[in-house]
């Protein structure tokens, strides 16, 4: 079975999201990703503005195992050649990235593509591409300003309930500046799911880390 045909079973069930870079300065990439998805991440995207595609795809095939031994997602970050070359089954892209019509026509349509939205127009509009099957979920967000996206201010929790609000069936994660001491926040304003980065990537122990931030969201 390819990793694309239990994507999507796998995406409705997913809470937790993790985004990571590469880990040069760590060289453990492969031991991170092992542990994160040991403490029930559900799905972690590389998103790394600084390396090569030679390189991306070399920590791709590192991910891919690992994602494929826990029974997990994974994702590649913007571009949709690496994501197709590399045989992920997901792929993300931003508001000024590849077209979501471009890219569900080179993913085809057995891949998951997200989207990130950053206004209640934009998820409004992420809605009406998940009725037209261009995208599979949407992020919303950065709640807070966070190092990994500079110079884009948070756009607060409001975002979140506007999403909620929806009451939509589209899987949807809160992302930006989410931790261990403002998760619950997040899930009084109406996320079930999350994406983290610094929380789980800069934890000494991410398994556990991951652990503790799966506890403090919702059941499906």
């Amino acid at each position: 079975m390819s990793s694309a045909a239990i994507a999507t079973p796998s995406l409705a069930s997913a809470r937790l999201y993790v985004c990571t870079d590469g880990r040069r300065e760590r060289g453990d990439f492969a031991g991170f990703v092992d542990a994160a998805y040991a403490g029930g991440v559900d799905i972690i995207q590389l998103r790394d503005k600084n390396i090569e595609a030679a390189e991306e795809l070399d920590l791709l095939a590192a991910l891919r195992e690992a994602a494929q031994r826990h029974g997990k997602l994974w994702a590649v970050n913007d571009r949709a050649d690496i994501a197709s070359i590399s045989g992920a089954p997901v792929l993300h892209v931003g508001q000024k990235d590849l077209p979501l019509p471009a890219a569900r026509s080179l993913m085809g349509d057995d891949a998951v593509l997200g989207l990130s939205t950053h206004s209640p127009v934009q998820v409004d509009d992420a809605l009406a591409a998940a009725a037209r099957a261009e995208t599979d979920y949407f992020c919303v967000g950065p709640l807070w300003a966070t190092p990994t996206k500079p110079g884009r201010a948070g756009v607060g929790l409001e975002l979140v309930s506007h999403a909620a609000r929806t009451q939509t069936t589209v899987p949807w994660f809160a992302i930006g500046g989410i931790d261990h001491g403002n998760v619950a926040q997040v899930v009084e304003a109406g996320a079930r799911r999350v994406v983290v980065v610094r929380a789980v990537t800069e934890a000494q122990d991410p398994a556990d880390a991951a652990q503790r931030l799966l506890a403090a969201l919702p059941e499906l």
